[in-house]
């Protein structure tokens, strides 16, 4: 019998035990042993809960317990979660999580540590939720060469969005909605200025390139600004506007971002609504694959952390390799990417922006509107982009967006 140990038991953390405990049989069967959760930390006790016996307040006694081969780490931050996870992997005991924070902030070395001691650190629910993504680009597609992975990797932000497009919402209004049904936090940042997205295209950049990205280094841009206009005219040029976080390979150098894009109604992810996430994986010989499902909620959340506690209950005494190392990749400056954008401005400011931005520039106009109009520009850099829009001073209405192809 394995015994297992869950830090934290708040949302992720109780979905654990109760996976754990109603697929009892079938997490048995699929692990090859017994499993057993034997503790259970946290600050409080929770005496009215059928679980609330392997409550325990003192993680001395999960490091001290040759018995508990497996911590799931569903606490969140880089506080005492870091802590325990080094002294947890340092005792030979494999760690599961769900917490995207930590495994961006150190990853390479708490799998150099989880290595050093024979054991295993994994991470599948920290990307995707109940999405397996991490898995597939460690086993299923290593012999694939990734060139790129595009991904819808927020619910909050995603569901914020589809609200705006389909019922011409303001982005205050959803806001609330959203926090009012539990799908935004009271202080939402993370969430819609994009930091969350980051975290997690850092990871998959990093399993991608087999190089650490790091997080502090992506270009990052949340939805604050995206407005109910620029969802009309992303309904007339046919497109829908996402949060997209992206890595792709750039002519030996990584280009990683996260900003809110105009995609076309044929691209995969253009109908990926609501608080489902997708990750779009193009490969040099598999090509274009596609994972959707909900990117978190208790639950999947804690599926996909049991799925890697069957992992290590299966791999006991041996090392999953993870190609992640701790030299830094050389990621491409946001200013030397390529692509069109897409801006507007008012009608004085019609005939600067065609001559600033040239002869391929293509205007749209919405049926109805004479104060301002729409343009999409020719493929240029960021840097290129920014020193002709920015002469447009005081003509410019809203933001501007890019456009993904």
């Amino acid at each position: 019998m394995i015994k297992i140990a869950v830090l934290g038991y708040g949302t992720v953390g109780s979905g654990v035990v109760e996976v754990i405990e109603k697929n009892k049989d079938m997490v048995n069967k699929k692990s090859g042993e017994e499993l057993e959760v034997k503790y259970i930390l946290d600050l409080l006790d929770f005496p009215d809960d059928p679980y609330g016996d392997r409550v325990v307040h003192d993680f001395g006694l999960i490091l001290a317990d040759d018995d508990v081969k497996i911590v799931c780490e569903t606490m969140g931050g880089v506080g005492k979660a870091y802590e325990f996870t080094r002294a947890a992997l340092s005792a030979g005991k494999s760690v599961c999580t769900s917490n995207k924070e930590l495994v961006a902030a150190h990853g390479p070395e708490l799998l150099a540590l989880a290595k050093e001691h024979n054991c295993n650190y994994l991470f599948e629910a920290s990307v995707g939720g109940g999405i397996p993504i991490i898995r597939p680009l460690n086993y299923s597609l290593t012999a694939e060469r990734i060139e790129a992975i595009t991904g819808i990797l927020n619910g909050t932000t995603n569901y914020i969005l589809s609200k705006m497009e389909y019922e011409g919402a303001d982005y205050d209004d959803v806001l609330k909605a959203a926090q009012d049904k539990g799908y935004a936090e009271r202080n939402p940042e993370a969430d819609v200025e994009g930091h969350d997205a980051c975290r997690k295209i850092a990871i998959l950049s990093s399993l991608m390139t087999g190089k650490n990205v790091d997080c502090r280094k992506i270009y990052t841009e949340g939805i604050t600004k995206v407005e109910p206009r620029d969802f009309e005219y992303a309904k007339q040029m046919g497109m829908s506007i996402k949060l997209l976080a992206i890595s792709k390979d750039a002519e030996g150098k990584t280009l990683a971002m996260v900003s809110p894009f105009l995609i076309d109604g044929d691209h995969p992810l253009h109908m990926v609504n609501g608080v489902f996430n997708a990750v779009f994986v193009r490969g040099n010989m598999l090509g274009d694959s596609m994972y959707y499902g909900r990117g978190a909620g208790k639950l999947p959340t804690a599926s996909a952390v049991v799925s890697d506690v069957i992992d290590c209950a299966r791999h006991i005494g041996k090392v999953i390799m993870c190609f992640w190392d701790s030299e830094e990749a050389e990621l491409l400056s946001i200013d030397q990417s390529q692509r069109r954008f897409f801006f507007r401005v008012k009608t004085e400011g019609e005939d600067k922006a065609r001559t600033l931005f040239g002869e391929g520039i293509q205007e749209v106009r919405l049926p109805g509107v004479t104060k301002e109009c729409g343009f999409i520009t020719p493929v240029m850099t960021e840097a290129a982009f920014a020193d002709s829009y920015g002469k447009l001073d005081g003509m410019t209405v809203g933001g501007r967006l890019r456009l993904e192809a």
